[in-house]
């Protein structure tokens, strides 16, 4: 915990000094360094005649020298985040791929965070504080309302500014990633072999060899089912009640990831040699995982004295967007009448009163005239294992539009693994260094819930390319939030089926778009607002239980259900919006889809009549500016709701 050592006389004395030396026209950078140091600066870092000689022996007038300086500093950083992100990647092999059986000591050094000790180490060797005294820490306000001016150099030492802004133990990262290490992983072994599940007749209705992650997998099988009339309805109303199970902790604790023993998820009735048998529900370990989050988050919150919350360091650093600007935005498009009209379409297709499962309705997406076991066949054919599709990626690109060189060259920085989770991309953070594309592969090859998925991440992947190797400045490297890369993932996402060669569904294609980005933000949106509310329980109640945590994530589900979906679905009460495996593995990263979404609708519009590929070089190389000024720069707006409002009031006329 930090704890003010340096007080305000001698603050003032060593900025004193530092003007007198150096002249007032370093004042602002001299007041910056002095402060954020005194704000840092323990007891142990030295006396306070230490702290002054710092500050007079480090601190950098000279333009020349400081960039001299900043160029080294670069370096050094892109060589400890680049080894240190492929050791990360090494020790997690086993966890993230389809290995083999996880045994203990996998679990031991997957959970191992090996640059841990980097932030503590460089406070003690005084690295952070030569950082922070020459590269000041620049606010929120102060980049969104400056930034447009500044130059990438600019950009990258406001960046570095930002590195070192709390004293965090590595014993308690340790901690962070051993939590989330293992949610990972319960979540990654979270399986549901279909081919066991039985409805009221004790009939299984899903091929015997179909097993599903939750909640991925279990989504996608509801998607896919649209496709197949009753029969579909029946599957999809399976799956819906194994959903609410896995919510509600009702779930047998033997039916995860067995494929040995039947269940009926509607009546919650366990059968083993046709013989019904007494079964104990899954604990509440799905809250627990939530709540050991919290927990050690809770420990790192009196680090960082700036941001003391999770919530704060999650929106106002990571994303650079207040959370109440983020939820404004949500629930202008939930309450918008936009949204009773697009559930009449839905309805009108489907011929039927919507089912609270309909919030995954995919039938304005191009090419779902196609049947699922058609996708399923192309798919497997073109893609039978993992170098097959890992050879196709510069095909896919040059599809895409993207130059021959450039397609290779994108392709060439890319690996293809076999995922043991539903699939993920993991990027390099040094140029040499390979970006890992995992999607799941069976021995009967890829499926098109894969294929779906490998593309999504591959949009990942170009992203992770683009904006480290075509950045102007290393400390620039990246994208403004996680939002912007799941933007890119979700525009490849959308020409899945076109890249497969198949005719699409409508010819009236923005309109399909407008109607299926709508219809994604619609069910996201609510679910991240979930997220988002649990969170701020959990500060509020920070001695709650696992039980008592499971409480409120399904009192909360069932508040944002009635509001926003219960007017349109006819239903009250449902607990769906918390079945998403994010809350438990990637906490507070579900707002980030919607922003995506909202994103990749603003620049699917500027990306019409344009060059693709050039155009998606060109914004993808810009930087991490602050996500309104890397609108403006791509699009010449900021982030707004109102272009995909106006879509769909178009595409229902």
């Amino acid at each position: 915990m930090n704890q003010k050592y340096i007080n305000d006389q001698l603050k003032q004395r060593v900025i004193t000094g530092l003007e007198s030396e150096h002249g007032m026209s370093h004042s602002n950078r001299i007041h910056r360094g002095v402060n954020r140091l005194a704000t840092l600066w323990q007891k142990s870092d030295g006396e306070e005649k230490e702290f002054h000689q710092f500050c007079m022996d480090h601190f950098i007038a000279a333009e020349e020298e400081l960039n001299m300086v900043f160029n080294r500093i670069s370096r050094y950083l892109e060589v400890l985040d680049g080894n240190m992100n492929q050791i990360s990647l090494g020790l997690r092999e086993i966890l993230d791929l389809d290995k083999g059986n996880i045994s203990d000591i996998d679990m031991l050094f997957g959970s191992y965070l090996p640059d841990s000790h980097l932030n503590e180490d460089f406070f003690k060797n005084k690295i952070a504080f030569y950082i922070n005294l020459n590269f000041p820490l620049h606010s929120l306000n102060e980049k969104s309302s400056q930034g447009l001016k500044w130059t990438d150099r600019e950009w990258a030492m406001a960046r570095l500014g930002e590195k070192f802004t709390g004293r965090v133990p590595s014993s308690i990262w340790q901690e962070y990633n051993k939590h989330l290490t293992m949610a990972d992983a319960y979540i990654a072994g979270y399986n549901i072999s279909m081919g066991n599940l039985v409805n009221n007749n004790k009939r299984s209705v899903f091929p015997k060899d179909l097993k599903l992650i939750s909640h991925w997998g279990l989504r996608d099988e509801i998607k896919a089912q649209y496709q197949n009339n009753s029969e579909g309805l029946e599957k999809q109303e399976i799956i819906y009640q194994v959903m609410k199970r896995i919510i509600s902790q009702e779930i047998p604790e033997k039916i995860i990831d067995n494929d040995q023993i039947q269940w009926n998820p509607i009546s919650n009735t366990l059968y083993e040699n046709d013989k019904e048998i007494e079964y104990t529900a899954e604990p509440d370990t799905r809250y627990q995982h939530l709540l050991e989050h919290f927990k050690v988050n809770r420990k790192i919150d009196g680090f960082y004295p700036d941001y003391p919350t999770y919530i704060q360091r999650v929106f106002e650093v990571n994303m650079e967007i207040p959370e109440e600007v983020i939820k404004e935005m949500f629930i202008n498009l939930l309450s918008s009448s936009e949204v009773s009209k697009v559930a009449s379409v839905i309805e009108k297709r489907l011929g039927r009163r919507l089912r609270a499962f309909d919030i995954w309705y995919p039938g304005f997406k191009s090419g779902m005239n196609a049947k699922a076991h058609k996708l399923d066949r192309i798919v497997r054919q073109n893609y039978p294992d993992k170098e097959s599709f890992e050879r196709e990626l510069p095909v896919i690109l040059k599809k895409l539009g993207f130059s021959k060189k450039d397609a290779a060259f994108i392709a060439s920085k890319v690996t293809v693994d076999p995922a043991r989770g539903a699939g993920h991309a993991w990027g390099a953070e040094m140029q040499g260094n390979q970006s890992h594309l995992r999607t799941r592969i069976n021995e009967k090859g890829m499926d098109y819930k894969a294929y779906n998925i490998a593309i999504h991440e591959f949009g990942h992947n170009v992203e992770q390319t683009l904006s480290l190797y075509r950045v102007n400045e290393y400390l620039m490297h990246g994208i403004p939030n996680t939002a912007f890369t799941e933007a890119l993932a979700f525009i490849f996402q959308h020409r899945d089926i076109e890249l497969l060669g198949i005719e699409k569904v409508s010819q009236n294609v923005s309109d399909e778009l407008a109607l299926d980005v709508f219809w994604s933000c619609y069910e996201i949106m609510g679910v991240s607002l979930v997220d988002m509310k649990v969170w701020n329980w959990l500060y509020d109640h920070p001695d709650a239980t696992a039980e008592e945590l499971k409480a409120a994530v399904m009192t909360y589900a069932k508040e944002i259900w009635n509001t926003y979906y219960a007017p349109v679905f006819g239903t009250k009460d449902e607990i769906l919006l918390a079945v998403y495996s994010h809350m438990i593995s990637y906490p507070l990263y579900l707002p980030a889809y919607p922003l995506g979404h909202i994103i990749m609708y603003q620049l699917e519009n500027h990306l019409d009549n344009k060059d693709f590929a050039s155009e998606i070089i060109r914004v993808f190389s810009q930087g991490r500016y602050t996500p309104d000024i890397w609108m403006k720069k791509s699009t010449g707006t900021g982030i707004s709701i109102e272009p995909l409002l106006e879509a769909v009031r178009k595409a229902i006329n």
